[in-house]
Parts: C-alpha cells; sequence; structure tokens
C-alpha cells in the first residue's frame, strides 16, 4: 500500500496503521454499519475511502461480528476478530497487540465520509512531537447551531491555550455566565490518534467515574494524566446513529455523484 503517512523527514520513520472499529450492535440503530449507503455497505464504504487516503502502511477493521468481518474479507480487506468492548479503544488496544506499528488511527465505522486532510493533521501531531509528550490527538470542529450545542449526541470539548484537552462533556461547556464575550463551543469528532503504548496502557485501566458518567471514554485519559492534543478542523461528515443520518449519508453520495 502507498503510503505518505511513515515519512518522518529528519526523525525515525514511524509506521502508522488506521484501525476501524466495527461492532454489529448498537443501541440506537442495530445493524447500522450493514445497511446499504449506495452501491456497498457502510463499513464497506468507510473501509475503501481509509484505503484510498493511501496515509496508512495497513487498514484493519477490528469487530466481534462474524457478518463485519466476512464483509471486509469478501472485497479484499483485512480485518481482526476481537472479544467484546465498552469502548472502541479498547476494541483497538486487542487487535493491535501483535501488530508492529508506532501510531494507530482509530477511524470510527459509522464515519464514511471522513477527509483526507484531518488525517494528515493528527499523523503532523506525532511527527513534530519529538519528545513523545504527547499520547493521543483528537478532532474538533466549531459549533454555530445553539440547538447542536445543547444536544447531548454531540460531545463538546474545551482546551486549554496549547489545545490539550481539558474536558469533554454532553453538557454545555463552557457555560455561558458571562453574556459580554463571545463563547466558542467545539464537537468532539471520535478519530483517535494513539501512540501504541499509550492505548494498550489505555486498555489496562479501569473505567474512571467520569468516563462511566458521561459515556465518553477519552475522559479516562484525562482522568490518568495523559495528554490529547486537539487539532481543530471544518470538516463536516455525517456519524450514522440512527437511520435518519442514513438518509443524510444518502444525500452526500448522492450529491457528490451528480
Amino acid at each position: 500500500m502507498n503510503n505518505l503517512g511513515n515519512i518522518n523527514s529528519e526523525h525515525e520513520t514511524l509506521k502508522i496503521i488506521a484501525v476501524i472499529p466495527a461492532r454489529y450492535a448498537a443501541s440506537r440503530f442495530p445493524g447500522k454499519l450493514m445497511q446499504i449507503l449506495g452501491e456497498k455497505t457502510v463499513i464497506a464504504t468507510t473501509y475503501q475511502n481509509v484505503v484510498e487516503t493511501q496515509l496508512f502502511d495497513e487498514v484493519f477493521v477490528a469487530t466481534d461480528s462474524e457478518i463485519i468481518f466476512e464483509e471486509i474479507t469478501k472485497i479484499g480487506g483485512k480485518a481482526v476478530m476481537t472479544g467484546e468492548h465498552e469502548t472502541g479503544s479498547d476494541r483497538i488496544a486487542e487487535a493491535v497487540q501483535n501488530i508492529d506499528c508506532d501510531i494507530v488511527i482509530n477511524v470510527q465505522g459509522d464515519e464514511p465520509f471522513l477527509k483526507t486532510e484531518p488525517l494528515k493533521q493528527l499523523i503532523e501531531v506525532f511527527k513534530n512531537d519529538v519528545d513523545k509528550e504527547i499520547s493521543l490527538a483528537s478532532l474538533k470542529i466549531r459549533l454555530k447551531n445553539q440547538e447542536e450545542v445543547e444536544n447531548p449526541n454531540n460531545v463538546k470539548v474545551i482546551t486549554d491555550l496549547q489545545n490539550f484537552a481539558m474536558y469533554f462533556s454532553r453538557s454545555v461547556i463552557p457555560y455561558p455566565r458571562e453574556t459580554s464575550v463571545e463563547h466558542l463551543y467545539y464537537k468532539h469528532i471520535g478519530v483517535y490518534a494513539f501512540r501504541k503504548e499509550a492505548l494498550l496502557k489505555f486498555a489496562n485501566l479501569e473505567m474512571t467515574p467520569l468516563e462511566i458518567s458521561e459515556k465518553i471514554e477519552a475522559i479516562r485519559y484525562l482522568e490518568n494524566g495523559m495528554k490529547i492534543k486537539m487539532i481543530e478542523t471544518d470538516f463536516i461528515g455525517v456519524g450514522i446513529d440512527v437511520p435518519e443520518d442514513l438518509e443524510k449519508a444518502k444525500a452526500i453520495l448522492s450529491r457528490d455523484k451528480s
């Protein structure tokens, strides 16, 4: 596979892979990854779009579903069977234990239209992190619609002045008590880039109280003192969480083909 991601100029060569966590069961939309989007399933569309970025040495789907495993292998893709896990990060950690790599990019299986540029930005974080201070990096996008800000399905993130995550929440953060200043709100897009050792460490940590409360796995890193670098992007995709989202994705696909 052609790889742009493992070139690290003056620094060490990094082997960079992408892993797509994919489970068949989903509380709000069971079987969503096997729904048809255009001429392919959602998971096949996501997999092939990630491969076509040509940013990775290898691309894998990590799943506990034989249906999804077979769907990927029949199109010539690489899939890894895992046990059942509460979070995508835990699933990926199991999948990569015996895979030789330095950086692991977690691409959500229900985000079929992720573009190349945000992935490049995440890779650059680690190329520039000579001292290896950053455990993982992720993406955020500005929210401008108040309804989206208040929607608990949109995970919000606040950062420090160096763009390291301070907290993630389904609540409105920051709280707009002072009305004389502009309040900026950012949605966390669940695409993570990990150092492999940080990912394996994560999987050995117990779920934390705030993580359990909010149901946001990234909080486990923060509660254990790990640094998350946030990269702002203007990418607007469609995360397929409910049936209505699938219709939006179909509309985007039809528009792009026209």
